[in-house]
C-alpha cells in the first residue's frame, strides 16, 4: 500500500478492477454485490460514473452513482478491507456529490441495510434517515433487513 489514493472515472475496460474491489468489499451472505452484467450498464448511461480509487495500480475502492434531474442516488460505494479505515470511503462519498453538484443536483439519496456500519460514514457526511423498507434485504445468509433511505439536502 503506497498510501496515496487517487480517483479516477472508472471505463468499461475497468470492470474487472470494480469487479475485484466488488467482490472483496462485499460480504456474499448479505447478497448486495452487483454482477458484471449489472455493472455494465451503468457505462451505458450518460447519466451515470462510477469512480474507481486506486492506490498505486491497485483498485482499493469505488463508487457508482446516477442522476436524475435535481437528484443523484449512490447505487453502490464499496472499499477493499485492506483499505478501510484510511478515508478511501470519505473521498469517494465527497466525489460523488461535488461531480453530481457540478450538475446541477441538490438532493443527494443512498439506500443501504439497516444494519450496514457504513451508516456512520453518510451521518458524519449529513445524511438522516427518510425512509425504511421493512425486510427489503433477503440475505444468502436467511436473514431478512431492512432498507434504510438516506438523504441529505
Amino acid at each position: 500500500m503506497s498510501g496515496e489514493i487517487r480517483l479516477s472515472d472508472a471505463r468499461i475496460a475497468d470492470t474487472g478492477a470494480v469487479m475485484r474491489v466488488m467482490e472483496a468489499a462485499f460480504d456474499p451472505a448479505y447478497g448486495e454485490a452487483w454482477s458484471t452484467a449489472q455493472l455494465a450498464t451503468l457505462f451505458a448511461l450518460s447519466t451515470a460514473r462510477v469512480c474507481l480509487a486506486w492506490d498505486g495500480e491497485v483498485p482499493c475502492g469505488f463508487s457508482a452513482a446516477r442522476i436524475a434531474g435535481p437528484e443523484s442516488e449512490l447505487l453502490l460505494l464499496a472499499v477493499d478491507p485492506a483499505w478501510r479505515g484510511r478515508g478511501v470511503g470519505r473521498r469517494l462519498l465527497d466525489d460523488w456529490m461535488r461531480w453530481a453538484a457540478n450538475k446541477g443536483v441538490n438532493e443527494y439519496f443512498l439506500e443501504m441495510r439497516a444494519d450496514n456500519e457504513a451508516v456512520h460514514l453518510y451521518e458524519t457526511a449529513g445524511f438522516a434517515e427518510c425512509g425504511r423498507r421493512r425486510q427489503y434485504y433477503r440475505g444468502r445468509d436467511g436473514v431478512v433487513r431492512d432498507a434504510i433511505t438516506m438523504r441529505r439536502a
